[in-house]
């Protein structure tokens, strides 16, 4: 039997704009297990766990998420372009996207929290602040409570990463796609599918430079500076904020390069192009934590 909500469901309040409730949906419980195995692996890998297979289950972790991604990304765009989709469901979609990016600002903002924390009271609580002198010259007298914390309790020595190299040039090839994203932008709104086209492609390019450069860094981190996850509280924080922000930039390039593609393809107008909306809103929310991170962690 056909699912009586798989198109408009006609509201009995004469008048009243059809809503459309899509069918069942098996994205969900593939994204999950994708979650799963991408924590997983991650973990293992770090740890060494699983006979040295961590790598593997976190990489069928990440190409698990990119099949519910496509599929996903699939059944979605078909519906819209159906024209299955009414203003009600479009305020749906709005609603959503702004709770998302509001917990992805709660989730930046608890590690933000972990790096006050560790640089405001637990570092200097270690080398004697307060009432805690004594506790300073018993465990650690030769502890110097300092940020970039460079020498760990433990004997622990590293680098702090200059501010002034590739991640001020990462700073300025963001804030660079955040303006091209705006063109873009602003091309569509106007019906300019050419200069709509360049510009969002050129905001892709950049995201994409982004975490090359980003990948160039760490390795100098590592090879170089022994600025590792393993450098104490220092190399913890550095690497956990600016690792997610590096992932977020990636979604978000992934995000446009696929709205790019539907562009090619004819889709969105002026009046009716939220997809392209929701992807900016997140693009201009990484630029903004990115200038976060760019003063906390790296100058201050």
């Amino acid at each position: 039997m056909a699912n009586p909500y798989s198109e408009h469901e006609q509201s009995a309040t004469p008048g009243s704009e059809p809503y459309y409730v899509p069918a069942a949906s098996i994205w969900p419980i593939v994204g999950a297990v994708a979650l799963f195995l991408i924590a997983m692996g991650a973990g293992a890998t770090v740890g060494g766990l699983f006979n040295g297979q961590g790598p593997w289950i976190l990489m069928s972790g990440v190409g698990l998420l990119l099949i519910m991604l496509f599929g996903w990304f699939r059944d979605v765009i078909t519906e819209s372009m159906r024209g299955l989709y009414s203003s009600q469901m479009d305020r749906s979609f709005r609603q959503g996207m702004s709770w998302f990016i509001f917990s992805e600002v709660m989730f930046f903002a608890a590690f933000f929290g972990a790096l006050f924390y560790a640089r405001m009271i637990a570092v200097p609580w270690l080398g004697g602040a307060g009432n805690n002198a004594m506790t300073h010259a018993v465990l650690w007298p030769d502890f110097i409570a300092q940020w970039p914390l460079l020498m760990t309790p433990g004997g622990t020595e590293t680098q702090a990463m200059g501010a002034w190299g590739l991640p001020l040039y990462n700073t300025m090839i963001l804030l660079t796609s955040s303006v091209t994203v705006h063109i873009a932008h602003t091309a569509l709104e106007q019906d300019n599918r050419p200069r709509l086209t360049l510009f969002l492609l050129l905001t892709v390019l950049l995201g994409a430079l982004f975490v090359y450069l980003q990948g160039v860094e760490y390795a100098h981190a590592y090879e170089e500076m022994n600025l590792t996850l393993d450098a104490g509280v220092y190399g913890n924080t550095f690497f956990l904020l600016t690792g997610f922000h590096g992932m977020h930039v990636t979604l978000g390039t992934l995000i446009l390069f696929i709205v790019w593609l539907r562009i090619l393809r004819g889709h969105f107008s002026a009046e009716r192009h939220f997809a392209f909306q929701a992807g900016a809103w997140y693009w201009h929310f990484v630029d903004v934590v990115w200038l976060c991170l760019f003063v906390f962690v790296y100058i201050l």
